[in-house]
């Protein structure tokens, strides 16, 4: 299968192309950098020039963009910044495809899993309706921005991911950092929810929708099993053998982070029932089982 990837040279972008080569695919990179190889295709994001070509060559087309939500201060220009990241490449690769004369049979749409808002009583499921804070807006409209595929006869999957634990990338080396350096603790009241979902699992998913003529609409790629915020970080020291202790109050928080803060204090509890239900075995359920190998890497490269 011959696979164009939006955004594919990021963190979950490379892992992705890796896996999908290793599985015998082909892949091509729509990518603001500017690059000599071949597979790599200079775009703008933000209109069809000079790339629209490749969409009649590729059976498939993952859409990964998103200016990272880690990026501080969430000032109105930033999160403009937000939204543009994630509208505007749907957008383009969606005049593409209406342009094209052999379009791909199968959208991936990547989504975060604030689709289902900050909080709430209920554990969330895909059937589960979008909530109205900023960031589940964000994710709205990011999905909205290529639901014109599925009339143009394409199969869309949209994936509402979690945070993606892997030693190599990603939020996570920063998430543990604190208690690597004894400074470990749950932040603010800690019964927050801690969505996640290791790199290996989130990899081995995607291609698992890839393939399954039947996956189209959403699937949350969270672990089944859920745990909050303090949970999280004291299995992160128990780990790594460090203690578990100093606890970071949630005005601290607010006042350096801002807005932002909802990252790190706000969370819902969610739950990946059509991932489930359509037969995906998960490689790592549990925190402990994916923490100690992600830091057992750290710990073994910091050793040589």
């Amino acid at each position: 299968m011959k696979i164009l990837i939006a955004g594919g040279s990021g963190f979950l972008g490379n892992a992705l192309t890796a896996s999908l080569k290793t599985n015998g695919h082909e892949t091509f990179i729509l990518t603001r950098r500017q690059s000599e190889n071949s597979r790599q295709i200079h775009w703008d994001g933000r209109t069809t020039a000079g790339w629209s070509h490749i969409i009649n060559e590729v059976d498939a087309v993952i859409n990964l963009t998103g200016f990272g939500l880690d990026h501080f201060p969430w000032t109105p220009r930033q999160k403009k910044r937000f939204v543009d990241s994630r509208v505007q490449p749907g957008l383009a690769l969606v005049a593409a495809i209406k342009e094209s004369t052999r379009p791909p049979g199968i959208f991936i749409q990547q989504s975060g899993i604030n689709y289902y808002g900050l909080r709430g009583d209920s554990i969330a499921d895909e059937s589960t309706p979008p909530a109205d804070d900023f960031l589940a807006q964000l994710t709205v409209k990011w999905e909205a921005a290529t639901q014109p595929v599925e009339e143009l006869g394409l199969r869309r999957v949209i994936v509402r991911t979690a945070v993606v634990l892997d030693k190599r990338g990603g939020l996570f080396p920063l998430m543990a950092l604190p208690a690597r350096f004894f400074f470990g603790g749950k932040l603010g009241t800690g019964q927050q929810a801690m969505p996640w979902i290791h790199l290996d699992d989130w990899v081995n998913a995607i291609l698992f929708l890839l393939k399954s003529e039947s996956a189209r609409g959403a699937y949350n790629l969270i672990a089944p099993q859920p745990v909050n915020n303090a949970d999280f970080m004291r299995a992160v020291a128990k780990t790594l053998k460090r203690p578990y202790w100093f606890h970071v109050p949630a005005f601290l928080l607010k006042t350096v982070l801002g807005e932002m803060n909802v990252l790190i204090l706000e969370g819902r509890f969610a739950q990946p029932k059509r991932l489930i239900e359509s037969g995906y075995r998960y490689q790592f359920e549990a925190l402990e089982d994916a923490l100690s190998i992600c830091l057992d890497k750290v710990k073994k490269e910091n050793s040589k």
